[in-house]
């Protein structure tokens, strides 16, 4: 049976074939690559959010390939190898663990988060909130700024203060609403802030909340689609108390 160490070398092989003799491979940069690596993970997410293990096994075959194919890039412009990309993470993971690469004592994740916030800020990061990236989606975002922030001691006691705030802001956006788009936006930023962070009392992660949601409506509104033409008809051709007795229906089954 092949080995890991073997069926690494095997693709690290087949990579420096194609950036050598494929005409497409030959072509791309770090620019063109970027763009499908962003697909990539949203496809990996997909599958994730599925539970698809044989989709989720081919996406992060998709992945690691990528990877492959930008520290080949890098050291073609002499930037870095992959042994390099490799070496670095091998040694941010010691840094990182010294509760268990050293003597540090942690009782819980928790502990283990504060510590890795701490290390950050002796690494040279001016803020605990730098390491965020800037091109996450809002509610992925959101959801880091509270947990980063959380690791400094800025977060609520308890669940029941968390859900007050909720309830402050759902006030003010009402009282926005009355005064400006602008304002109304504002507030209303506010409100999903504030259930995110609600979401994080939970143990609920937002983004996958929100996403579940997201396919059930999808499913649903299908469902009401096909019910439809099915009676020969189509939606845009349905009262609205039709399509809702539908969507109960539809609703009651699943």
């Amino acid at each position: 049976m092949q080995n890991v160490s073997d069926a690494f070398l095997k693709l690290v092989k087949i990579m420096d074939e194609l950036r050598e003799k494929c005409p497409w491979d030959k072509k791309q940069t770090i620019h063109t690559l970027r763009s499908m690596t962003i697909e990539e993970t949203y496809e990996l997410a997909d599958a994730i959010i599925e539970e698809d293990w044989k989709g989720i096994k081919e996406e992060l075959g998709d992945l690691l390939l990528h990877i492959l194919f930008y520290s080949k890039i890098g050291a073609e412009e002499d930037q870095f190898k992959l042994e390099e990309v490799i070496n670095t993470i091998s040694e941010k993971l010691i840094v990182r663990h010294p509760h268990i690469y050293g003597d540090v004592k942690v009782s819980s994740d928790e502990d283990v988060k504060r510590n890795w916030e701490k290390i950050k800020i002796k690494e040279g990061k001016q803020s605990v909130l730098s390491g965020v990236p800037k091109s996450l989606p809002s509610v992925v975002k959101a959801t880091r700024i509270q947990e980063k922030a959380k690791q400094v001691g800025f977060e609520w006691d308890n669940k029941a203060d968390v859900w007050k705030k909720v309830e402050e802001e759902m006030n003010e956006l009402k009282e926005a609403e009355t005064i400006s788009l602008e304002r109304t936006e504002e507030e209303f930023g506010d409100l999903l802030f504030s259930l995110v962070n609600y979401a994080r009392f939970l143990h609920i992660d937002a983004e996958t909340a929100l996403e579940k949601t997201n396919k059930k409506f999808i499913h649903r509104f299908q469902s009401m689609e096909a019910e439809a033409r099915a009676q020969g008809k189509e939606l845009s051709e349905m009262s609205l108390q039709e399509m809702d007795d539908i969507w109960n229906r539809i609703k009651r089954k699943n």
